[in-house]
């Protein structure tokens, strides 16, 4: 995985204009070998993998553009933030990525869950949350677009990332911190249905159906609809080649390679294009259906 330093990007923030053009600030590193913290975050004016390492070889007038976007300035937060807690690298998956190469997109999205597992902390950005203290108590008209919740709650990636890491940490928009997963485990168990025991020591933590882990998806969204499959791959351990543009066939891949895995067919019990009816958490208030096709085989509806 590609990582960023965060004493060469801080250093080079600092000192702009004498900066080496050719002073490297990503690092490819073994996620199992190596301490580093990781981002979580909503997607907004982003900075991608062309501009974070080309940065110092632009023109000043497109260089400075990049470092006025959020997205930037959430890559400094985050690297001032690591440098506080002791770490020397971070993975950012907007510019640690080079999207370019469609090998390299598939490689990180099947190792995503595994990079946000192996990380020694998450930083949750939830950019929506001005106050210095995480919500606890539903509030519709301020979360109006999120049912009631920050809208880092409601995003199909943020799922693994929530679940994923050991240690969650969560910042306002400010970049104070207001919490963490192990803290917050009672309201975030409210939030996202998510049990306790999975919040705080992993999927390993509680014996779960497919049918179970598929329901926290429920409520999420994604902005590419392949997404809402390819989110959910490290949940259930499997991967999968990228294909976008294959629409909602994404979905009965996942269930495909599900199935070669488990032999839980609760899988059946989740249709991603039919509308929620109850309440987070329980799998059984989603409308379903299942038919066999004369051979026998599972038909997705």
């Amino acid at each position: 995985m590609k990582l960023l330093d965060v004493a060469a990007v801080l250093g080079r923030e600092t000192d702009i204009y004498q900066t080496d053009p050719e002073h490297e600030v990503l690092k490819e590193l073994d996620d199992e070998d190596t301490r580093y913290a990781i981002l979580s975050h909503r997607w907004g004016t982003e900075v991608g993998y062309e501009e974070m390492v080309g940065l110092m070889k632009m023109e000043e007038r497109k260089r400075d553009e990049i470092r006025q976007r959020s997205g930037y300035q959430k890559i400094i937060e985050s690297c001032k933030q690591a440098a506080k807690d002791g770490y020397e690298w971070l993975w950012v998956d907007t510019c640690c990525i080079d999207k370019r190469s469609s090998s390299e997109l598939s490689e990180a999205i099947n190792s995503m869950y595994r990079w946000y597992r192996n990380a020694q902390v998450c930083y949750a950005y939830l950019n929506d949350v001005d106050r210095p203290v995480f919500p606890i108590e539903r509030n519709d008209s301020k979360f109006d677009k999120s049912n009631g919740w920050p809208e880092w709650f409601v995003r199909g990636w943020t799922l693994q990332e929530l679940i994923a890491p050991k240690q969650v940490k969560f910042f306002n928009k400010h970049w104070v911190p207001i919490g963490d997963k192990w803290r917050l485990a009672p309201v975030l168990k409210d939030i996202t249905g998510i049990p306790c025991e999975v919040l705080t020591s992993g999927l390993a933590a509680k014996r779960l159906s497919v049918a179970q882990i598929m329901s926290w998806a429920a409520d999420r969204k994604t902005t590419r609809v392949e997404d809402r499959a390819y989110s959910l791959m490290g949940l259930f351990g499997v991967n999968m080649p990228m294909l976008y543009g294959e629409g909602k066939k994404a979905f009965q891949r996942l269930q495909l390679e599900i199935i070669r895995v488990s032999c839980d067919h609760s899988v059946f019990a989740w249709n991603p294009q039919k509308p929620r009816t109850g309440r987070c958490g329980d799998p059984w208030h989603r409308p379903w259906r299942l038919s066999l096709s004369p051979r026998g085989s599972p038909c997705f509806r």
